[in-house]
């Protein structure tokens, strides 16, 4: 499979397209075929080196949508062909490939009415905006 990761910290030019074996999903994971990934400023982060939360080298992304083709021991609620979204990991890795492991407490099923691009695209908004009000200043009268 191709991937998108980086063998160093460093500017955008440090991002390589690797060819490598596809995954197999450990307990609790989903092996998804990525149709759509997400891509956040921390995706920069990571890539620069300023946020380390894995050994090098490793793959970007975090959020994806697509389709389910595998699982670990111990996955429910899931079942190969599920269209899903959601976020990878804690690490905010893996999502730049053509598969990718989610943890499935972090996927969702996607809705019928939404591709996989919008899928992921209203994710980032959601994310957006929930940083946006967690950051704004309340009133004193707000508890």
């Amino acid at each position: 499979m191709k991937a998108a990761r980086i063998p160093r910290f460093g500017p955008p030019s440090v991002i390589a397209t690797d060819d490598l074996p596809q995954p197999e999903p450990a307990a609790g994971q989903l092996l998804v075929q990525v149709r759509a990934a997400g891509v956040g400023n921390w995706d920069a982060l990571i890539r620069e080196g300023k946020v380390r939360l894995q050994p090098l080298p490793l793959i970007l992304g975090s959020e994806l949508s697509g389709i389910v083709e595998g699982f670990g021991a111990g996955v429910s609620g899931f079942k190969i062909g599920d269209e899903v979204y959601g976020a990878t990991n804690e690490q905010f890795s893996g999502a730049y490939a053509e598969y990718a492991l989610p943890f499935a407490g972090k996927m969702a099923h996607k809705p019928k009415t939404l591709n996989f691009i919008g899928r992921t695209s209203r994710m980032r908004c959601r994310i957006y905006q929930r940083r946006r009000m967690a950051s704004a200043k309340r009133p004193a009268w707000f508890a």
